[in-house]
């Protein structure tokens, strides 16, 4: 992948399987970004492709949470959940709500679902965002450093939720973070970038 003279990525091979967790790994600038966002779909490599299974028709589908959150800063944090209301992947507004209501309070959301985001922390924000990506329902999930404004305690939920979910209904997830004492604690692999190459694939016993 380039960006005028500047190459982001460089050959990278990389194949996830579903059901992996992933942990991608590297310093600032390493690419790690760049990775996610071909992965899901929102860049084109320069050269190369990305076979990306995440079409809803066939039963796949790629959410992602990235460190520009996309949140409406004017809404409530439940009001920013509710956009991910589907009816073609929910019953009913009651089977999401129910679903929303499980997901906010095991993240510790559901005492402020009626603060506005301008009024929220940026942990908060970023609760609110993993919970919405995961409202989709996806087959894949993408997250680009979601622990950064979370404390250790706070860190480990959210992963352990996710771990949970992985194991419960085969969630892919591709996690882009530094956090090296999460990577210890957590089955996974991890695909360690730097300068845009992929310097190392395997397991985490790298870290």
């Amino acid at each position: 992948v380039e960006y005028g003279s500047i190459r982001a990525l460089k050959s990278v091979q990389l194949t996830i399987y579903p059901g992996e967790i992933l942990f991608v790994t590297g310093p600032s600038g390493a690419g790690k970004t760049t990775l996610l966002n071909v992965l899901g779909g929102n860049v084109e490599p320069t050269s190369g492709k990305a076979i990306l299974p995440h079409m809803r028709s066939s039963k796949h589908f790629v959410s992602t949470v990235f460190q520009d959150l996309r949140l409406l800063s004017k809404k409530t944090c439940e009001d920013n959940l509710w956009m991910a209301f589907d009816r073609t992947i929910y019953d009913s507004k009651n089977d999401f709500y129910r679903e929303m209501e499980d997901l906010s309070r095991l993240l510790g959301v559901h005492d402020h679902l009626g603060r506005k985001i301008e009024d929220c922390n940026g942990g908060l924000k970023q609760k609110v965002a993993m919970i919405r990506a995961l409202l989709s329902r996806p087959t894949a999930l993408l997250a680009d450093e979601p622990t950064s404004s979370l404390d250790k305690d706070n860190s480990y939920r959210l992963f352990e939720v996710l771990n949970h979910l992985n194991h419960k209904k085969g969630l892919t997830l591709v996690w882009a973070t530094h956090n090296k004492e999460l990577i210890k604690q957590f089955p996974g692999k991890i695909a360690h970038l730097d300068g845009g190459r992929l310097v190392y694939s395997g397991h985490a016993c790298f870290i």
